[in-house]
């Protein structure tokens, strides 16, 4: 059965990524090639993705151009903001090229879009050539449908294939080999542009200074991509910088909920080993002297199994206290989800009602801690079994805290 489902998998792949390659094609053909009438920017990676082609955009648009981008958040064609409906991070072939073609349409200068693994795999985007491509970063994600974290690399790697300026992360582990790939194959890419912290390279915190609303290590990488694609896009510095410096984040990124509670609580996307690592790092210098750090988290169901025991294991070592729970794990047992987690922290408490784990982390910080809820992010819903719950993560922490703050007074 095995050697079965090893043939007979691959061969579905290949007939299903044709169908999306045709549709693909047909509906650049329907709607007129319209990624042809403005500069396309690419952005993909494991973690960053959002909030690099945010920023992205909001330079661009500080700089007086007509920008737009579509991300995992939602699409912002000009004024036109159209929320995410799906968890997906890039369209299907019809629905992005509506999206450009809406774009155009309005007269926009720029389209940033976020590209995931699976849209590159697919050839979601095929047909779509990109002015400049950049790469945040790849770590353990989506083995489920890649295998591999070479196949990952090599989906991701696609991107450049049609970009004509490439930017890669010099400090991730990625950056060899996509780099030697850049410089071997015959490909589109015309020029070569690095960033990064640890490494020397083209756009680093010293030779491009600038400040940032944002914290943590892992958004001054986001910014420097947003920073070296826009300016080998023509901006000038002083415009880059002023923007960088007011920009205030993005939706369920490392966002603040603030309901009167005497210590201070986030609501995070971070469903990743790395994005939970990167995101307890950032939050740990909020935690006052003799406070504690508190996470709550899950993982989906029917997705990748292997990074369950890494992501427990990052909390271990970051968090104080960890709590882990639901986060739409569909038709897979929470608690089996749960116990996969539990491997890299055997000592993290077990709470498969999201609602109640919010509940008990809320009640058990105290002034001066910090909470982290991850996973849920900017999303609107929470899938338990066949069953697609509304769910918003910053108004139901809020109403916890209400009814909990109630308790105390009655």
């Amino acid at each position: 059965m095995k050697l079965q489902t090893a043939i007979i998998l691959p061969v579905l792949r290949k007939i299903k990524n044709l169908y999306h390659w045709l549709a693909a094609l047909l509906a650049n053909v329907w709607y007129g090639w319209p990624s042809r009438q403005l500069k396309m920017v690419g952005v993909t990676g494991t973690d960053g993705k959002t909030t690099t082609v945010t920023l992205i955009d909001h330079i661009l648009t500080a700089a007086g151009y007509q920008s737009g981008f579509i991300s995992t958040v939602e699409a912002k064609i000009g004024r036109q903001k159209i929320a995410a409906s799906l968890h997906t991070t890039t369209p299907g072939p019809w629905q992005l090229q509506k999206l450009i073609k809406l774009a155009a349409n309005q007269g926009l200068a720029y389209l940033v879009l976020e590209v995931s693994s699976h849209g590159l795999d697919q050839h979601r985007l095929a047909g779509i050539n990109f002015a400049v491509g950049v790469l945040t970063n790849v770590t353990h994600e989506h083995l489920d449908y890649h295998q591999t974290y070479e196949n990952y690399l090599q989906a991701k790697a696609k991107l450049f294939q049609e970009s004509k300026i490439a930017i890669l992360n010099k400090d991730d582990q990625s950056f060899r080999r996509l780099n030697s790939q850049l410089i071997t194959r015959n490909s589109r890419t015309g020029k070569l542009v690095t960033y990064g912290i640890k490494k020397a390279a083209d756009f680093t915190p010293k030779s491009f200074p600038f400040t940032t609303k944002l914290p943590g290590e892992y958004n001054q990488y986001n910014c420097l991509a947003a920073v070296a694609v826009c300016s080998r896009l023509g901006i000038d510095q002083k415009t880059i910088r002023k923007a960088v410096a007011e920009f205030a984040g993005v939706q369920g990124r490392l966002e603040e909920v603030k309901a009167g509670q005497p210590f201070r609580v986030f609501v995070d996307f971070a469903h990743t080993p790395n994005g939970l690592r990167q995101v307890l790092r950032a939050a740990r210098p909020m935690v006052a002297k003799g406070g504690q750090l508190i996470v709550v988290f899950g993982s989906a169901g029917r997705r990748d199994v292997s990074k369950r025991p890494l992501m427990g294991q990052a909390a271990g070592q970051l968090a104080d206290k960890v709590i882990l729970t639901a986060d739409d794990s569909r038709d897979e047992p929470t608690a089996q989800i749960i116990e996969q987690i539990a491997r890299g922290c055997p000592r993290a408490r077990r709470i498969p009602d999201r609602r109640e784990a919010m509940t008990t982390a809320l009640r058990l910080a105290r002034k001066g801690d910090v909470v982290l809820l991850c996973g849920k992010g900017h999303e609107r819903s929470l899938t338990l079994g066949k069953q697609e719950v509304p769910w918003d993560e910053k108004q139901i922490t809020a109403a916890i805290w209400r009814k909990i703050s109630q308790d105390v007074v009655s």
